[in-house]
């Protein structure tokens, strides 16, 4: 068996001498020099272009960006529990997709995006809902939910359809058109 012994450096400052890199075993100095910090430097407002119509704002202004994105609304999946689970998804009016994951799932976490995109893009039509499988195990289990991430699409408070495994988007939307 081979035995490995890593040496860290550190750096020690004087006043009078720029940063020497020494060993911390010996704290003998090594011939490595860094150069003294200088500072960030920055570049003068003459020197940087800007190409949107608002460019002449911008530039009398000392620099700020403003933000020119339109219809932006944020729409955030809600979490839902077995608590509330009968009346946002039994009793809702309008299709349901609700994905079940758990914080430790990595595939899950793939998942979470497209979710967040269908939220967006089917708003008012289909609603989207996250269920933590760790926090809400008996929903879980009544949906006979064994391997996450699992998709599963309600219509009228009765499950429709399930998907197993992160799946693309294209999938997801296949799906979300079947019910609307």
């Amino acid at each position: 068996m081979a035995t490995v012994q890593l040496e860290s450096f550190c750096l020690i400052r004087s006043s009078q001498h720029p940063p020497i890199a020494a060993s911390s075993l010996s704290c003998r100095p090594i011939t490595a020099r860094f150069p003294p910090y200088t500072g960030l430097k920055q570049r003068p407002l003459a020197a940087i272009s800007f190409r949107s119509q608002f460019a002449s704002r911008v530039g009398s202004r000392g620099g700020r960006v403003l933000c020119e994105a339109r219809d932006t609304a944020a729409v955030e999946v809600a979490s839902i529990t077995d608590e509330n689970w009968q009346s946002l998804v039994i009793e809702s009016e309008t299709p349901v997709l609700v994905e079940f994951w758990a914080p430790w799932c990595g595939p899950c976490r793939m998942m979470h995006p497209l979710i967040d995109e269908l939220a967006k893009e089917y708003v008012g039509k289909f609603k989207c809902y996250k269920l933590n499988t760790d926090e809400s195990p008996s929903t879980a289990t009544r949906y006979g939910v064994r391997s996450i991430p699992t998709v599963i699409f309600f219509k009228d408070g009765e499950k429709k359809d399930a998907i197993i495994g992160a799946v693309p988007k294209a999938s997801l939307i296949t799906n979300i058109e079947k019910f609307l």
